[in-house]
Order: structure tokens, then C-alpha cells, then sequence
């Protein structure tokens, strides 16, 4: 999604230092489709979260917290610390090497651990090892990047995993991203067995979202006039808002819920053009979609590919990342927003930012860019139809 597995991987790469920024007060859960305020609630668990102040973590505490979960959260205390002063925080490392490491969960009971951190096997493993004793369930947040197989439609959860050895250097790459996610799933159920819990979601996208990579179509539809939209409209797209994957999460720690699930969405598949459509819709703007073959934006230098995000074209080498099957999370209790809701939200969001910080849009094509592919493809069409 650029699930190539290059979008994904810098995005991850990259939350450790930007994916923060302007998120001094809290993300809520919201009503409606992706809560699960209607579901009877369980009896109150207690939650320990590896991370937990970020993006999906603060999503993850909303919903813990409006079902009336105890939460701790567990991380260096170096990303908004001050976020949710009612909630534990315990201070340590991942890297069971590096200062305390997780001394602070020694010892410690707890009903449901959340990893959101995880993207290493070693780092996984530790803290897996270490829990398993005291702790009824892991939950593991990895990737539909696990996936071998790029090219085809409809993975479902029992389709093959990218494979990478153990001792590979822990390194995020283009090739290592989904494989170590692949390899953490292991050493989750492997320390849980048949009490793991992982999650493959899609791109996660909504307010909080420090990647920016959803955000730039509702920031490019609302600014209006001719634009440029990749494809021809007909290439699947998927995603999940941030707070309807948490409110599956929550939903299946209460119901103890084990295995393995593809999380992302909307429920109800959507393809490009009602999807920029949909924002136009939403945003009330007067944007006009010049769709720019997938061949031609192929052969353009710099490759624009890669700069296009949540897009990919259902024939290219990512394809099916489009179109993940998301039936088994369906029929576990998935459901998603309105996209107008992820839209309208996302958006004032985004313009509640500091001005600095909205001008440095992180993903996107720049307005020079744009303008200059529109020029070449209309010069290609012109050029196409004299000959």
C-alpha cells in the first residue's frame, strides 16, 4: 500500500522520530461504526499496552478506556509523556539490552498485552518470554506486508509469508519489513500458544496519523481545481481508520479471541474513483480527477510510483495488496466509518497543526511535481492522437 512493501517500511521506519508531532491531546474513539459501545461489555480486563502514545496506541487507549479497562502502558516515556495522566506508565526498553530493558514488567500480571512496537523477532520474543506466565493473551500489531505473495487478489490468512532468517540484521529494508513482521508472529505464538492474537492490518490512516500518506488526498481533493489521480479508477484501494482497528482489537481481547486476522477496509470494498469521489463529496470541493495511465506514470523519471501514496495498480507487483480479504475480521466484529468521518477528521486534524508543521506535508506529490506530470500526459495524449 505504497504497500509497496517500501511505503510501509519507510513509514515504519519513520514513526520512531515524526509520526508524533502535534499530538498534544488525545484521540478519541468516537461513536458509530468501530465502536464497540453496543457490544455488553466484559467484565474489565486489565491491558498492557508496548507503546501506546502514538498513533494507533492513543486509539487503542480510547477504546480500552471506554469500555472500562485498566491500562498500563510500557515504553521509554520519550514520546508524549504527558498524554492520558490517568493511565500507569511504566519506563523501559524494548531491547531487554539496552538500560533497564523490561525490568519493569517483571513480576507483573496482566490480562491482555498489546504489542504495537514490535518489528523485530528478538525484541518480540523477549518481551513474549517474558510475559507469558502472568499474562492470558499477546496481542501482535503486524502487517498484510508479512505476505510472500504481492501480485495476487484476495489474500486471505492462510496464504504464504515472506521469509527472512532469523539472524538477518535488524534492519528495516524494502525486503526485510514484512518477513520480520512474518517472524514476530511466530515468536508471539510460540510463547502464547493458541493464546496469540495477530493482527494484519492494511494502511492505518485517520487524525494522528503522522505519515500523512491518506491525509494528502483529502488535503489535495479540498484545495480543489484539476488534479492529477492516478490509473484509471478501477484499481481497489483499502485501509482502516485508526480507531475502528482499535475498537476490533478491544472487542476481540474481551471475546479472548486467538488467531490470526486480516484488519484493514472499508467493509465494503472500494475502488480509486469512488474513493476520490467520496472525499470530493465529503470536502465540498470543486476538485476536477485527471486520470494519468498507470504505463505512462511508470516510465517517468523520477518514478512517480513511489511518491503516490495508499494507490497501487491492481496489475503491478503489489497488486493484491488492494484487495486483501478482510471475511474472517468481518465475521469477528470488524466494522468501519463513514469514509466522510475519516475525511472530516482527518482534515481538521491536520489544519489544527502548527503552520510549520502543515507545510511539511510527508507524502504526496509536491504541487510542481503535479502540474508537471499533467503537462507530460496531456502532451503524450496530443502527441498519441496525431500519430
Amino acid at each position: 500500500m505504497k504497500l509497496t512493501r517500501r511505503g510501509v517500511i519507510q513509514a515504519a521506519a519513520a514513526l520512531g522520530a515524526a509520526q508524533a508531532l502535534g499530538c498534544a491531546s488525545t484521540p478519541k474513539a468516537g461513536p458509530g461504526p468501530g465502536s464497540v459501545s453496543e457490544e455488553p461489555k466484559s467484565k474489565p480486563l486489565s491491558i498492557l499496552i508496548l507503546g501506546g502514545t502514538r498513533f494507533l496506541g492513543p486509539a487503542l487507549v480510547e477504546a480500552a478506556k471506554t469500555r472500562g479497562h485498566t491500562l498500563t502502558l510500557f515504553n521509554r516515556g520519550k514520546t508524549n509523556p504527558g498524554l492520558f495522566p490517568d493511565v500507569e506508565k511504566l519506563q523501559g526498553d524494548r531491547d531487554p539490552t539496552k538500560g533497564e530493558g523490561l525490568k519493569a514488567l517483571e513480576g507483573r500480571k496482566w490480562d491482555v498485552v498489546i504489542d504495537t512496537s514490535g518489528y523485530f523477532p528478538r525484541i518480540v520474543k523477549a518481551s513474549a518470554d517474558l510475559l507469558a506466565p502472568n499474562v492470558g493473551q499477546y496481542v501482535f500489531i503486524s502487517s498484510v506486508s508479512a505476505y510472500k505473495e504481492m501480485t495476487k487478489p484476495n489474500l486471505t490468512e492462510t496464504d504464504a509469508v515472506a521469509t527472512i532468517e532469523a539472524t538477518a540484521p535488524e534492519e528495516i529494508t524494502e525486503t526485510s519489513y514484512g518477513a520480520f513482521k512474518a517472524l514476530c508472529e511466530q515468536a508471539a505464538e510460540a510463547a502464547f500458544p493458541g493464546r496469540a492474537l495477530n493482527i494484519r492490518p492494511g494502511y492505518i490512516v485517520g487524525p494522528y496519523d503522522g505519515s500523512d500518506r491518506f491525509t494528502y488526498w483529502p488535503l489535495r481533493v479540498a484545495k480543489g481545481g484539476e488534479m492529477l489521480a492516478p490509473g484509471d479508477g478501477e484499481d481497489p484501494v483499502q485501509f482502516v481508520d485508526a480507531r475502528d482497528l482499535a475498537a476490533f482489537i478491544i472487542l476481540n481481547a474481551e471475546r479472548r479471541t486467538m488467531g490470526l486476522f486480516n484488519v484493514t477496509g472499508p467493509a465494503k470494498p472500494i475502488k480509486m474513483r469512488p474513493l476520490l469521489e467520496g472525499i470530493r463529496e465529503a470536502t465540498g470541493s470543486d476538485a476536477r480527477f485527471t486520470w494519468v495511465d498507470t504505463a505512462f506514470l511508470e516510465k517517468q523519471q523520477p518514478n512517480p510510483l513511489a511518491e503516490i501514496p495508499i494507490w497501487t495498480a491492481r496489475t503491478g507487483a503489489e497488486g493484491g495488496l488492494g484487495s486483501v480479504s478482510i471475511a474472517r475480521a468481518l465475521q469477528a466484529g470488524l466494522t468501519t466509518r463513514p469514509l466522510a468521518d475519516t475525511v472530516r477528521d482527518t482534515l481538521a486534524w491536520f489544519h489544527a497543526l502548527p503552520p510549520e508543521r502543515q507545510e511539511k506535508q510527508r507524502a504526496g506529490l509536491k504541487a510542481e511535481r503535479e502540474q508537471e506530470l499533467l503537462a507530460a500526459w496531456k502532451q503524450a495524449k496530443g502527441t498519441a492522437k496525431a500519430g
